[in-house]
């Protein structure tokens, strides 16, 4: 069970991700180019093997990382909504 909730919490954050990256908010212009170039890749991959990762330990039983990517997950939707609604 805490491996499916952890992929929904990854889809989740793959939205996320993507909607910041093209709301093109100032805030941007300020991350490294090879972030945001081509089409913000690498901060993708890099969102993708924090989610690989977190799912190869809970499937081996550290359910404990599950409860992790669901912190780093709440906090990755209040920075999604206060960037998307311009709060910052």
């Amino acid at each position: 069970m805490a491996l499916i909730i952890v992929f929904i919490f990854g889809v989740a954050n793959f939205a996320m991700h993507k909607a910041v990256l093209e709301s093109g908010h100032p805030m941007l212009a300020q991350l490294p180019s090879f972030f945001r170039s081509p089409g913000g890749r690498i901060s993708l991959i890099v969102e993708f093997l924090l989610l690989l990762g977190t799912m190869l330990l809970v499937s081996d039983g550290a359910g404990h990382w599950a409860w992790g990517y669901g912190a780093y997950s709440a906090m990755n939707a209040l920075s999604a909504w206060l960037i998307l609604t311009r709060r910052i």
